[in-house]
């Protein structure tokens, strides 16, 4: 019998109660994230040893996250092999940050070694480096909030509630059109997933924000608290022929809701060129790097 089972709104509690026991950086170990993209991931859990077990598939094969909780971290190694063992499954684990690494390789010295992915690192900011543009760095992105502002002289900033958030998702919604999400999965799968945080953000704890201009949502942010000092931005949609929609989300959210936040996490760019020129564009304090166990060989 399998020990693992589906991830679900259910179980947003006991995940919480688990991965609040460690710190960690990457926006994988958010109970938003896990339980938002179980379906596409199909993502499961398992809780035994005092520890928790996370399982996703990618890249066609089962990956294993790093356990977290109270107990023994090789005790949950060695429950994990065995459970690969009956299950007839080659242990991999992936999501795996520098810091864990190092607990791992205390506790079987020189049996691992890790593989960074570089599209898979996630883009950790200073809030206050967002909220204000200082600089001449940010000297472009002020430019296109000046603009977006100049064009919309009615813009405002307004928190997602019940009372837009059906607009929100009717937004959310003309995005996945014009963007033809039906021609590309990952953007169909990404745009099912907001919808399903948007409706469910009360019971997750999920922040959002909206800009409207012209009398309509143009452009939302979605993202939740991670730890005592770090909130992930896990979505961000606006309207291409807005110019200057998507630099005054980003900022207007920051600027109303992140008050007392000293990172933003906004998370990976899964290599696609564009993604990491924007990404790189607002200056990263860190990249919250993220590898793949490999057993060394003899």
């Amino acid at each position: 019998m399998d020990k693992f089972k589906k991830i679900t709104l259910d179980d947003r509690e006991i995940l919480a109660e688990y991965l609040n026991c460690r710190k960690h950086r990457a926006c994988d170990y958010s109970v938003g994230n896990l339980v938002l993209w179980a379906d596409v991931y199909n993502t499961h859990f398992a809780v035994a040893e005092n520890m928790l077990f996370i399982r996703f598939t990618a890249g066609g094969r089962i990956n294993f996250a790093f356990p977290m909780g109270t107990g023994d971290l090789k005790s949950a190694f060695n429950w994990l092999f065995s459970y690969c063992r009956e299950q007839n499954i080659d242990f991999k684990m992936s999501l795996v940050e520098p810091d864990m690494f190092e607990d791992i390789e205390k506790i079987f010295p020189g049996r691992f070694e890790i593989n960074y992915i570089r599209d898979s690192a996630d883009y950790i900011y200073r809030t206050e480096d967002l909220k204000n543009l200082s600089g001449k760095k940010y000297h472009s992105k002020k430019n296109h909030i000046n603009q977006f502002v100049r064009a919309n002289p009615d813009w405002s900033y307004e928190k997602i509630s019940d009372e837009n958030i059906q607009e929100c998702i009717e937004m959310v919604k003309e995005w996945c059109l014009l963007n033809k999400c039906r021609d590309d999965k990952s953007k169909a799968d990404e745009t099912c997933v907001l919808i399903k945080g948007l409706k469910n953000r009360k019971e997750l704890g999920l922040i959002g924000g909206a800009v409207r201009a012209g009398g309509r949502i143009v452009a939302l942010t979605l993202g939740e608290k991670s730890g005592d000092d770090m909130f992930i931005i896990h979505f961000e949609k606006a309207f291409a022929d807005v110019p200057g929609a998507y630099p005054m989300i980003a900022h207007e959210f920051i600027a109303h809701e992140l008050e007392g936040i000293t990172y933003v996490n906004r998370e990976e760019d899964m290599g696609i060129e564009g993604l990491r020129k924007a990404k790189e564009s607002y200056f990263p304090a860190f990249m919250a790097e993220k590898g793949t166990l490999v057993e060394k060989t003899v």
